[in-house]
């Protein structure tokens, strides 16, 4: 059992990494928590593309695809720009048990098997991903929690509010929860998406437009409070593809919204 405490909440628990064993197999409360936002997502986004009228058969067809590879792609991701773990033991590139993925990797993959899946059954790409993006972020707002389990994912050393207290290297550590920070953020972006999917969207593409801005700015200042980040060169890779992300989200937005529209409206449409 481990002891992880918020001082300056009066906060303390005890938490142990194992859930339970079966036949021997120790079953980590990580594994929980994810499995049990993935199974949340696929609720809402099969409610999200049942409310759309698409075809939901196809639809389930793909969130188990993206799930596949998305968990792929997680790990390629995190192994790729950590490369130097797994050099002298490339079996252990296998050994996900052990830890190493990288949510990025999960939404890069998991999007382009959306792409490949829609383009095949001649489907709407951007209708899928406006009906994912929001079970996306309410994912993510669970699966951080398996952070707090494994106690990874925090920040740098600080005494603010939220501190979080936990052992590292064999001593106590108050550090910035980024983990909570970062689940914080995604129940609000999970909250907006929703409110835009059933309210305010007008053309296909704007809430996935939506996540990329608003998780991205988001990940962005987090990600600058991580002691863990991955790295290309003296950069953090998580914020060289937040950027990409809000650019590119508010740009398109921009061009759904209003630029649509004036063509929609033109003498030539």
């Amino acid at each position: 059992m481990d002891k992880i405490s918020f001082p300056n909440l009066g906060l303390e628990f005890m938490v142990n990494k194992i859930a339970f064993s079966i036949f021997g197999i120790d079953i980590a409360w990580y594994a929980i928590i994810i499995t049990f936002g993935i199974i949340v997502a696929m609720m809402i986004s099969y409610r999200n593309a049942k409310a759309m009228k698409l075809d939901t058969n196809l639809f389930m067809d793909v969130f188990f695809y993206m799930i596949i590879f998305g968990i792929i792609g997680a790990r390629i991701y995190y192994v790729v720009f950590n490369f130097d773990l797994y050099r002298d033991d490339l079996l252990s590139v296998f050994n996900l048990r052990e830890g190493g993925i990288a949510i990025y990797g999960a939404i890069i993959f998991g999007a382009l098997t959306v792409l490949i899946y829609t383009m095949v059954k001649k489907q709407k790409f951007l209708d899928y991903t406006d009906c994912i993006v929001p079970a996306l972020a309410i994912a993510q707002a669970i699966g951080r929690w398996g952070n707090f389990v494994n106690q990874e994912a925090y920040g740098y050393e600080t005494n603010s509010l939220f501190a979080m207290t936990i052992m590292e290297n064999g001593k106590f550590v108050t550090v910035h929860p980024t983990f909570l920070y970062e689940s914080v953020l995604n129940v609000v972006v999970f909250i907006i998406l929703m409110i835009f999917f059933n309210k305010f969207r007008k053309n296909s593409g704007e809430v996935t437009y939506l996540y990329g801005i608003f998780y991205g700015i988001g990940r962005f200042f987090i990600e600058g409070m991580r002691t863990d980040s991955l790295y290309l060169g003296i950069f953090r890779i998580s914020q060289i593809v937040s950027l990409i992300l809000v650019i590119a989200g508010t740009v398109l937005f921009i061009y759904s919204r209003f630029y649509k529209k004036q063509i929609k409206n033109s003498p030539l449409s």
